[in-house]
């Protein structure tokens, strides 16, 4: 059973879910939009809200954990110096999944992931 396991699994082992998930959101911070499925969106888009409310305190606390939570520093740098300041007065809600259709091979339905 799998009560209060909110996590999707992604048919993924969870050292591959877990890189695949990173890159997916260094890409939205860095890129601002991507298309991917709508599983992979919507587990992505709390990993993207969480570093991006992180970053609105330019502090040495909150680089270091963005610093652990990527690959890279570039999507660090990204939300440090650009993002933060941009969301500042936002309360939450930085991101927007969109439909676009469905992937012509498997039928898998696509959307973007986009910052507001």
């Amino acid at each position: 059973m799998r009560h209060r396991n909110k996590n999707k699994i992604l048919d993924r082992k969870k050292a591959p879910r877990l890189s695949l998930l990173k890159s997916l959101a260094e890409s939205v911070i860095l890129y601002e939009k991507v298309k991917t499925t709508e599983a992979k969106a919507k587990a992505v888009r709390p990993m993207v809200e969480r570093a991006i409310t992180t970053g609105k305190v330019s502090s040495l606390h909150g680089q270091r954990k963005l610093l652990a939570a990527f690959h890279t520093e570039l999507p660090v740098k990204k939300i440090m110096e650009v993002l933060g300041p941009r969301y500042q007065s936002r309360p939450g809600g930085y991101t927007r999944i969109v439909k676009i259709g469905f992937r012509q091979n498997d039928g898998a339905e696509m959307v973007q992931i986009e910052l507001v």
